[in-house]
């Protein structure tokens, strides 16, 4: 009996090698592109940045030897077309400079809040690990880049104009609807507030509404896997400051829904996307990817159901 046990454990440990080594036969094709533009920062911040960053977010990827070992392998390269997706630190010249410093500021904001470097990246590359004093050099470097809010009589005569314009009924005729089918929903004005944001590198102030199925998912604390139904909208003000210095929602912006349809929106992890932009709520998705961009940006957050917005306790 112990012979023949034997025999099967050396047959199943030989088949698994076998498969092991056929696999290796099987090799994705790693590339690194022609850098076109690298990032302009202080030799401290891109060395943490080249650190941390760069084998999945340019086109300077260094592979270590147990990366090219299949499946490893597969799962490495899908890593980096995902993160050169999202931004790409070797193209970075192709931004225009204000987008430049909102997605930097993104990116700093993913390593405070620790959903980047992926902890499953650092679990094989402790070097890219993100000390506090790193942390510390990213915050201090991204604060540098802080819009300065002063008054602005020029702002304040644009918000005075949009204002008077819809008090006036010259609002939109019709109902917007993005490509994916996605409709803007004047009624965004009637849900609950469940979180704010600032972006301090270009003033301006968003705050996140929630529909009642979002607000029943969070008074349930459902909010790791939000219910089909849940409509997020997120507006976007001109911060505006006042004589006295007081800063208030100023010129609107734009308006971004994310509609929760785990079937209708499969190929974007169940989340349909839509943003529109200006008083007349034109659609932004002139670029086919722009669903593709919209999720590739929240991936880092998949375990949240691609949701950073952190509710407000009901």
């Amino acid at each position: 009996m112990k012979v023949i046990i034997k025999k099967k454990i050396y047959r199943v440990i030989s088949f698994l090698v076998l498969v092991v080594v056929i696999v290796q036969f099987i090799q994705p094709r790693f590339e690194n592109p022609r850098v076109t533009g690298d990032i302009t920062a202080p030799a401290e911040v891109k060395t943490i940045l080249k650190r941390a960053c760069f084998d999945c977010h340019s086109n300077e990827t260094k592979l270590v030897w147990f990366d090219r070992i299949s499946p490893v392998s597969w799962m490495v390269a899908k890593d980096i077309r995902d993160g050169r997706n999202a931004f790409n630190f070797s193209a970075w010249n192709n931004l225009p400079a204000a987008q430049q410093k909102d997605k930097f500021w993104e990116i700093v904001n993913h390593a405070l809040s620790g959903v980047m470097p992926l902890k499953e990246y650092t679990m094989m590359h402790p070097s890219a690990k993100l000390s506090e004093s790193d942390l510390a050099v990213l915050k201090n470097y991204v604060s540098g880049m802080a819009y300065t809010e002063t008054y602005d009589s020029s702002k304040a005569t644009e918000e005075s104009a949009q204002f008077n314009q819809w008090q006036k009924g010259n609002g939109i005729q019709f109902i917007p609807v993005a490509s994916n089918g996605v409709a803007y929903d004047p009624d965004y004005k009637n849900w609950q507030a469940i979180s704010t944001t600032d972006a301090f590198s270009n003033g301006t102030m968003r705050v996140i509404f929630g529909n009642a199925v979002a607000i029943r998912a969070i008074k349930e604390k459902n909010t790791r896997h939000w219910p089909d139904g849940t409509v997020l909208a997120k507006v976007q003000w001109d911060q505006l400051a006042d004589h006295e210095g007081n800063i208030h929602t100023g010129k609107f912006n734009q308006i971004e829904y994310m509609v929760k349809d785990e079937k209708k929106y499969a190929s974007t992890e169940g989340w349909g996307w839509a943003r529109f932009k200006t008083p007349d709520l034109v659609p932004d998705d002139k670029d086919a990817m722009f669903a593709t961009k919209c999720i590739n940006c929240h991936r880092p957050v998949k375990d949240l159901d691609n949701v950073f917005t952190f509710p407000i306790e009901q």
